[in-house]
Order: C-alpha cells, then sequence, then structure tokens
C-alpha cells in the first residue's frame, strides 16, 4: 500500500495521466465524429421514458431507443392533457408518430449551441411528435422514481423547489427568478451537489447508529443509497462527481491508503472522464470539479468561526469558478461573494434540510412555503444591488493564465492575485482597441435586428429587436418560455463587450420589428430610442410606457445622427398611408462603406426615395419587408446597384419569404439570407468588407 500512495502522488503519475486523459477527450470527442443510427425517414419512434416535463400545452421527452431521442408533442386540449398526465411515467414505453429532424447550430455568435449540447449528450437528432400512445411498462426503480415523482406533484407548497433540491431539476423554478438567481451567482444551490450528498449521508449515518448498524454495514448502506440517488437524480454529472468522491475517500480510508484529498478528486475526475470523455463540456461537471480542487488546494485557509469560513469559501469558491462563468455568460456580479454569505446559509441550513422534511413530512409544506417566499424576496433584493462587470468573450488562453494565476497564490503570496486581475482588465480592454466597424445582420427568424459597432465601441446601435409572437388562447396553455431571441442579442452583446446600447432605432410598429423592445430595454441598458414618424400604434405605446419608467429618452422626427466619426440619415419623413411604407429608413457610410437599411418599406417609398436623393453604388442593402415582392422593385435595385444584398428572414416562413421576383431582381448582388446564413457580419476595415457567417 505505501508504494501504492507514493505512485499514486507521484508527479509523473498526475504528468502522465494529464497528457492521456487530454489526448483521450481530444480523440474521442474531436477527432472521432458520431451520428445517428436511427432511420430519419421513419414516422415512427418506439422507446422508453428516461425523462419528461409538461409546460403549459407543451410535452418534452427524453426517450431512450436505439439511441437517446428528444421530442416533443403539443396537446390538442386540456382533456388530452390531463389523460396523458395520468398515464406518462419513467420508465414507460411510449410509441410517437410524427417527424424526425436533425438539430440546428446557434446561428447567432457566442450564444447557447443546442445542437452542441444535445450531440455531447449523446443526442443526435430530434422528433416532433403529432401522436402517442402510452404502454405503461415499468421496472420496479422507475416505480419508485416514479412514487417521488407524484409525491412532489402532491405538495402543493412550493414544489418547484422539491424538484430543485430533491432531483435536481430546476426547470420547474419560474424562469425569471432562476435568471436572478444567476444574476447574483447563486445558482449552485440548486444543483444537487457535495453539500446535499453530504448531509444526507450524515442524516443516514446518525439513524443508523442510532440502531446499532455495524459500522462496516453502515458503509455497504451509505454506498448503495448513493448509488440508488444517483439513479433517481438521473445520472447527473455534479451528483455522479459527489457520490463518487465520497465512495472513494471511504475507500482511501477503510484500505489506509492515506492519500490526499487532492489526489482522490483527481482519481475521480480520472475515472469518470474515461467512462464519459464528454463530460469535460457538461457545466456542472467543470463547475463541481474546479470549486472542489479550489477548497481543497486553500482548505488550510479556511479557519475561524462560522462566517469567517463561510468568507472564505464563498471567495475561494468565486475565485475558481470566475473564469468558466466568463467563459459561458460574459458576465460576473462582483458582489457574488456577499450574496453566497447571505444565502448560503439559509439554503444549507434552513431550506435544504426543510426540503428533505417536507418530502417526507408534506403537512410542513406551508413552512417550505414561507422559507421560498424569504429566499426569493431576498434573492430580488440582492439583484437590485448588484454590480455587474462584462467580460468579452475569452479563450482558453485566458483561462489557462488565469489558473497560473492561481497556482502561484497557491505556491506563494495572495499578492498574486493582482495578475489575475490584470489578465481580466487586459481582456476587458482588448475589444477597446479595436478601430474596425462592424455591422451584424442577427438572425432572429421572420423579424429584423441589426446591430452596428464600431470605433474601438465606442458606439453601439441597435435596428429593430426582432419579434416572436406567443399565442396564449387558453388558460391551461398559458407557461410558455419562448423569449428566447431577447436573451440571445443580449447575450450577443455582452460577449462583445459590450454594456449598453447608444441607440435603439425602430423602424416601425410591426411586431416582428419592435416585439421584443420592451424585453431589451428592461433586461439592457439603452441610452437612446428613435421611432419613425408615424403615429404611435399599441406596441410603441407599451414601449415608451416603459422608457418613461426608466427615464430614457425617445424622439421622432430626426433627421441625421453622429455616429462616431461618421453620420446616419433618416432618409422617409413622407406620411403614407400604412405603417410599413412609414418605416425609417436609414442610410450610413462608414468609411466608404455605404449602407442602406429599408425597413420595411415599399415599392411607393423607393420611388420617392430615388426622386429625392442620389443612392447610387449602396455596398450593403437590408432589403425591405424580408424580401416580399411589395419591395425591391427592378428599377430601385438597378439605380441603388447593391452589391451585397441581406434578407433577414425565418426558416420556411408561410409567408413564402423572399419572393423569387426580388431574388431576379438582386441578381447582381451577392445575397445573404439570414435562413440559410444565420447571423451575417460585415467588418469594415480600410474601406474593405470582411464577411462572416453563422450557418444553423
Amino acid at each position: 500500500m505505501p508504494k501504492l500512495k507514493i505512485i499514486l502522488q507521484s508527479k509523473y503519475f498526475i504528468g502522465i495521466t494529464l497528457i492521456f486523459v487530454c489526448l483521450y477527450v481530444l480523440v474521442f470527442t474531436k477527432l472521432i465524429t458520431y451520428k445517428t443510427n436511427i432511420d430519419i425517414n421513419s414516422i415512427f419512434l418506439e422507446g422508453e421514458i428516461l425523462n419528461y416535463s409538461i409546460d403549459g400545452d407543451k410535452l418534452s421527452l427524453t426517450i431512450k431507443s436505439i439511441e437517446k431521442v428528444v421530442a416533443t408533442y403539443y396537446f390538442t386540449s386540456l382533456e388530452e392533457k390531463n389523460r396523458v398526465s395520468l398515464q406518462i411515467a419513467i420508465g414507460a414505453k411510449i410509441k410517437l408518430e410524427g417527424k424526425y429532424s436533425i438539430p440546428y447550430n446557434n446561428t447567432i455568435p457566442n450564444t447557447f449551441n443546442y445542437k452542441k449540447y444535445l450531440y455531447n449528450n449523446k443526442i443526435y437528432v430530434t422528433f416532433q411528435a403529432s401522436d402517442l400512445s402510452i404502454i405503461n411498462e415499468v421496472s420496479l426503480m422507475n416505480k419508485i422514481k416514479n412514487k417521488f415523482i407524484n409525491k412532489i406533484e402532491e405538495i402543493e407548497g412550493a414544489n418547484s423547489y422539491l424538484y430543485a433540491f430533491v432531483l435536481g431539476e430546476t426547470d420547474y423554478i419560474d424562469n425569471d427568478v432562476y435568471q436572478t438567481y444567476q444574476k447574483n451567482g447563486v445558482t449552485h444551490l440548486f444543483a444537487v451537489s457535495s453539500s446535499n450528498i453530504s448531509l444526507l449521508v450524515l442524516i443516514l449515518n446518525k439513524f443508523l447508529q442510532k440502531m446499532k448498524v455495524k459500522e462496516i454495514i453502515c458503509d455497504i448502506i451509505v454506498v448503495l443509497f448513493l448509488g440508488f440517488y444517483v439513479f433517481m437524480i438521473g445520472f447527473s454529472a455534479s451528483v455522479v462527481r459527489g457520490s463518487l468522491l465520497f465512495v472513494f475517500l471511504l475507500i482511501n480510508k477503510r484500505l489506509s491508503l492515506k492519500l490526499d484529498t487532492i489526489i482522490v478528486l483527481y482519481l475521480v475526475f480520472l475515472v469518470l472522464i474515461i467512462i464519459n470523455p464528454f463530460y469535460v463540456y457538461d457545466l456542472g461537471f467543470v463547475y463541481s470539479f474546479t470549486t472542489s480542487l479550489g477548497l481543497i488546494l486553500f482548505s488550510k485557509k479556511i479557519v475561524g468561526n462560522y462566517i469567517m469560513k463561510l468568507i472564505k469559501v464563498s471567495f475561494i469558491a468565486f475565485l475558481f469558478s470566475m473564469p468558466i462563468t466568463l467563459y459561458n455568460f460574459y458576465e460576473i456580479n462582483l458582489l457574488t461573494v456577499i450574496n453566497n454569505i447571505i444565502i448560503v446559509p439559509l439554503v444549507s441550513v434552513i431550506l435544504f434540510p426543510l426540503t428533505i422534511l417536507t418530502f417526507v413530512f408534506p403537512f410542513l409544506d406551508f413552512l417550505l412555503a414561507f422559507g421560498v417566499n424569504v429566499l426569493e424576496s431576498l434573492n430580488e433584493w440582492l439583484d437590485k444591488l448588484s454590480i455587474m462587470m462584462i467580460v468579452p468573450k475569452v479563450n482558453m488562453l485566458f483561462i489557462i493564465f488565469y489558473y497560473l494565476a492561481i497556482y502561484l497564490v497557491y505556491k506563494k503570496s495572495w499578492k498574486y492575485l493582482l495578475v489575475i486581475f490584470m489578465i481580466i482588465f487586459i481582456y476587458k480592454t482588448l475589444p477597446y482597441l479595436d478601430n474596425n466597424n462592424y455591422i451584424y445582420f442577427l438572425d432572429v427568424g421572420q423579424g429584423d435586428a441589426s446591430l452596428i459597432v464600431g470605433n474601438n465601441r465606442s458606439y453601439a446601435i441597435m435596428v429593430d429587436t426582432g419579434g416572436k409572437v406567443s399565442y396564449e388562447k387558453e388558460e391551461w396553455r398559458i407557461r410558455d418560455k419562448e423569449f428566447k431571441n431577447i436573451n440571445n442579442i443580449i447575450t450577443f452583446l455582452k460577449s462583445l463587450g459590450i454594456n449598453k446600447l447608444d441607440l435603439l432605432i425602430v423602424t416601425h410598429g410591426d411586431f416582428d420589428h419592435i416585439g421584443e423592445g420592451t424585453l431589451l430595454v428592461n433586461k439592457f441598458k439603452v441610452d437612446k430610442v428613435i421611432f419613425n414618424h408615424d403615429n404611435y400604434n399599441d406596441l410603441e405605446l407599451n414601449l415608451i410606457k416603459v422608457l418613461e419608467k426608466k427615464k430614457i429618452k425617445y424622439y421622432q422626427n430626426i433627421d441625421s445622427l453622429n455616429i462616431g466619426d461618421n453620420e446616419i440619415y433618416f432618409l422617409n419623413y413622407k406620411m403614407y398611408d400604412n405603417e410599413n411604407d412609414n418605416s425609417n429608413v436609414i442610410y450610413v457610410k462608414l468609411d466608404n462603406i455605404k449602407l442602406l437599411l429599408m425597413g420595411d418599406a415599399g415599392i411607393n417609398v423607393e420611388s420617392d426615395l430615388l426622386d429625392k436623393y442620389k443612392l447610387d453604388d449602396i455596398s450593403i442593402l437590408k432589403v425591405g419587408h424580408h424580401g416580399s415582392k411589395t419591395s425591391s422593385s427592378k428599377n430601385f435595385i438597378t439605380n441603388i446597384s447593391p452589391k451585397y444584398g441581406v434578407i433577414s428572414v425565418g426558416k420556411n416562413n408561410r409567408y413564402g419569404h423572399p419572393n423569387k421576383e426580388v431574388l431576379d431582381n438582386l441578381d447582381e448582388a451577392i445575397i445573404y439570407r439570414t435562413d440559410y446564413h444565420g447571423t451575417i457580419v460585415f467588418k469594415v476595415k480600410n474601406n474593405k468588407l470582411k464577411i462572416n457567417t453563422c450557418p444553423p
């Protein structure tokens, strides 16, 4: 055993195995490409339900067939929803009829990539079901799991937190509330982790000791319990890590190996990566290991009374998780440590134990509901005090240097923390040293949203916001989380290092151009807003209410504005008899690049513009009205002679946009479409254009 200890703790073992792990992950996650074994032309999907959730009229399923498949089904009536809710169960056999599809990549840069997320979870196709039938044949273990779920459903008070703390399911917590937890940096408290497992093991051990069970039998029962709990949670990476670490520490103790805790953690890491190399892309797994590593490395520093220990633990966890947060979310709350000092005791000492008690004794649900109300109120208050620092997208080199600085701190002195903050400062200032101009035509589906950024990030202007209609005709369909466009846009802005919009221009008041405006100004800083010259409609008036509440200035009838060293011109201020033709038509000259944004202006407006202005040799034309035949006449296109035509249009949209005649009119231009190319990026450098796309 002493020899084994020497081998496992040697630098050679760690170095060799680390190189092996890197190569192993590279080969099995990057060099080898995995594809589906399912016949995607089939209209049937049969398998076992691994997981499911019901949100309004939407049923989401993960099904184990030949391989895992994510499926969705929309209920047609409340009666059908109630019937399926009674039948459905984890482990049940299900048969679906519908259509397979291949997931799409993200089409706005630096945002969540659903296709990659599924791929990393070994899911390669999705299925949209039009019909389903359930055969309720469930194994004993799944019956137990379903009993747990049914029991949680029956507890009315704050059962969303029972799902989170007992089963690790955070989807049931209100989306806005959960986003606030994210902003405050405390979502780790809702992931079942080592602290939760330690408490459960402690309770079980105390009970077994009271029953005078032998120590070795206690250990066996605890290990079996952890195996059962991992199954209940669904083998989530953070729970598997926490449980396996406990088992390895138990083996270390029983065999008297006397391995350092950090070596035990490393062995757990090795085992899990060998089992599933895709764990390295699991955020829960990465957060779990990095924070555990930090707490173990600096364990000797965690001394003092309860408050001092809590402060040090929160600070160390914050430091070790910071680069992961910045890499994925592009911002950090500088009050995260304080937030954790306040909220951690409430959750870990009161709410989590109370959740377990409420699960066992449901009559305590009123206490849990009261505790949750206190937590959410406190969380909302902390959100108002938050100090957010936006850091542009960082790369792996940044993360390597960051942890190298941490290592210097570990080896020498806290003064090396200065190195960490210098690295962050450099990455935060780099984008402001880029004096090129950028024009982004964002893919927001069947809508418009453009962004102009440049001059060392001295300005950021958005033209339109896009908008996604949410149909909520009946009460049972109300739960709808479809406002993903604006979250993607805000995430993208942050990834560029933009912390506010200097200007938001609304071309006109149609939903697909202004629909996300209210959410945008509520979630992101906006300096000024410009509307078109038409009378305000209901959507514009709703936005104006928010602007006035937030004391954001707004204007109409603007002729021109300065944009960095350039100027932006509003060409259309004649009154027409419809909203589309009253669109703001925007002309911008960036260096020698001429940009013309048409909104939804039609042929009549085009004719009037040609009579009034000399618009020749346009570099980039944002094609009017998504390529509808009401715009982009042959005469207009011939006169302005655009080099590039950009059409913002939804994939397989019901309007048939873009129209073939419009495409024919643009035959001399190079055409980019958001449904084909995703977000289109024009970089203006030395009076030349460099073009990138983000295809689905």
